[in-house]
């Protein structure tokens, strides 16, 4: 796992190099003093709001995850999931992929529950996640005059092709997730016999996450659970993009006046760039938001870095001194989490191995 991680890291590290270099060798100059300089005088209320509305999101995250147990353990108050959210978050922000398995480790300890079982949670979690942010998307897309004032009319065609690819991914997973909750135990069936032949057992792996998913999916108990993971999942991500609105509206200039339906395109283009991260440190999310920032809203190349590491900073690595203190207080070691995460996600998958074929 170490040699993986080592080869990932690497290969993630060499991409973001290489994104730096294209990056700045788009701006023929680059004056850090005016770096600087806009970077001091933001205002710092407008950052507070920022990370007040992210640690809201936080809290509406627990709020989601308590009617994911309610079937398994009604008791479970969101206040005590709060914790294991933002523990799980600093996680991630500060170990990366790895850190990915400490929440639903932590809330399946807390609450006697195989950690499969959350895993399968945090699994349904993200569909909704996906589902959430591509429905706001593309209503910023497809509303009158949403991109009407943008720099470049000239991207809106490609804008509509991209958001209605965009619908059509949602209805897929809506109708793979109806799929799996239907017919879940035959479907994984069919993987594990079509792919048995594969190496390290893959068909069984791949029945074994659809078995999963489809644990996860039971969760949802009955069409009020269901609206109500909805619209806190679209309050959610609302709450993110003000959050976004706020940091790019301190800086008090017009270029970054950007209203929210065009805010969305810019947490678009960070979500991609977050597929290449390197932990503690970023990159990915960074760089591509600035890339937006300056090709698409035609914002100044100092003005634009200064932007995207802040909205970083609020929206992603803001959440880290108040779980490290959580951490702390509760004597838990983030690297050893997510050790321990993987490798009982590891062993349930193993246990549930069929035998080897003599």
């Amino acid at each position: 796992m170490d040699k993986k991680r080592t080869l990932i890291t690497g290969g993630a590290l060499l991409i973001l190099l290489a994104l730096v270099y294209v990056q700045f060798s788009h701006w023929k100059s680059f004056d850090w003093a005016t770096f600087w300089s806009e970077t001091h005088q933001i205002n710092l209320w407008h950052i507070a709001h920022g990370v007040g509305l992210i640690y809201l999101a936080y809290v509406i995250r627990a709020i989601r995850w308590k009617i994911y147990l309610r079937p398994v353990r009604p008791q479970a108050s969101f206040l005590g999931l709060i914790g294991p959210t933002v523990v799980g978050f600093t996680g991630l922000a500060l170990l990366g992929r790895p850190g990915e398995f400490i929440r639903p480790y932590l809330i399946a300890k807390r609450h006697d529950l195989p950690i499969s079982s959350q895993v399968a949670v945090w699994a349904v979690e993200r569909i909704f996640d996906i589902g959430a942010f591509a429905v706001l998307l593309a209503l910023a897309i497809f509303l009158p005059g949403a991109l009407g004032a943008s720099p470049h009319p000239e991207y809106r065609q490609q804008l509509i092709v991209g958001g209605a690819m965009l619908l059509g991914v949602v209805f897929a997973l809506a109708v793979g997730a109806a799929v799996v909750a239907r017919k879940g135990d035959a479907l994984a069936g069919w993987f594990e016999k079509r792919f048995s032949h594969w190496s390290a057992n893959w068909g069984h792996r791949i029945a074994q996450k659809i078995r999963e998913f489809g644990a996860g999916l039971n969760t949802i108990h009955g069409p009020w659970s269901l609206l109500l993971l909805v619209v806190l999942s679209l309050g959610m991500w609302y709450l993110i993009a003000l959050a976004y609105q706020e940091v790019t509206h301190s800086y008090g200039v017009e270029a970054l006046e950007i209203p929210v339906s065009q805010i969305l395109l810019l947490m678009g283009s960070s979500m991609v760039g977050s597929m290449v991260q390197l932990p503690g440190v970023g990159g990915g999310s960074q760089l591509a938001t600035i890339a937006a920032l300056d090709r698409v809203f035609e914002v100044p190349p100092e003005l634009a870095a200064s932007c995207g590491i802040m909205l970083w900073l609020v929206t992603f690595m803001a959440i880290v001194p108040l779980g490290l203190i959580l951490a702390h207080r509760e004597h838990l070691s983030l690297r050893k989490l997510s050790e321990e995460s993987h490798r009982e996600e590891e062993a349930a998958v193993m246990s549930a191995s069929p035998p080897p074929v003599a």
